[in-house]
């Protein structure tokens, strides 16, 4: 069977010859402290009845070590995609500012939002007043729901919902409801005398929201959004 370079290498040392280059080179182990984890230090005899717990320690402190390590590497994977995610949300706050019409806005929100923040469907729903048509809305990509539902849905207090696993409601996603399993729900206030609002983020990825996550960065898009709406509108506050 053919040696491997890892084995041919092993089988090519003689115990005399790590003996030799440790000798000739004394500070080779401080200068790589990682080998500490991987070998195993000599047990001392300490006469009956007494035990070593040098190796106990180390042992021990080897383990913190790899967890140490492991939540090191934890945090930077977070890091990464908290910094992807701000840059995202900072590209749709650019893109709410170009627009040059509300309708452009609308536009922005439900189709931009979509492809900036890797989702799969962004609604807008604005509540309607009983008995008026809650799918048919005077702007292009707005969605009508029934009277009182945004405060049903956000609960009492609440500006961002996040849904870990869960079937879209088809009032808020409309036929796009079947493709959803994670949402997040902004509720958006433009004015005093505007009814009440929410955006809603979807995608088919079970988790992709989920109550663990920090809801800023979606709240200050819902204020610019807010902000951005009111000035188009000529709403007061």
């Amino acid at each position: 069977m053919p040696q491997t370079p890892t084995s041919s290498l092993k089988n090519s040392l003689e115990p005399a010859q790590v003996i030799e280059f440790l000798s000739n080179n004394p500070d080779f182990l401080q200068q790589n402290p990682d080998l500490y984890r991987v070998m195993t230090p000599p047990e001392r005899g300490l006469g009956d009845g007494v035990s070593d717990l040098q190796s106990a320690i180390i042992n021990r402190l080897r383990g913190d070590a790899e967890r140490l390590k492991l939540r090191q590497r934890e945090l930077m994977i977070t890091s990464r995609a908290n910094l992807s995610t701000q840059a995202r949300v900072h590209e749709c706050v650019l893109a709410l500012l170009a627009a040059t019409s509300f309708e452009q806005v609308i536009q922005v929100v439900t189709n931009d939002f979509a492809i900036l923040l890797d989702l799969d469907i962004v609604t807008f729903c604005v509540e309607m007043e009983a008995g008026d048509n809650v799918v048919t809305m005077p702007t292009a990509g707005l969605r009508g729901v029934r009277e009182g539902a945004v405060g049903a849905i956000m609960g009492e207090g609440r500006t961002v919902t996040l849904y870990s696993d869960i079937d879209g409601d088809p009032e808020i996603f409309g036929a796009g409801a079947t493709l959803v399993r994670s949402t997040a729900l902004v509720r958006i206030e433009v004015s005093a005398v505007s009814p009440p609002a929410l955006v809603a983020f979807g995608t088919r990825k079970t988790g992709k929201f989920h109550a663990k996550q920090g809801t800023e960065l979606l709240d200050f898009l819902g204020r610019v959004l807010e902000y951005v709406t009111r000035t188009w509108l000529e709403l007061p506050e």
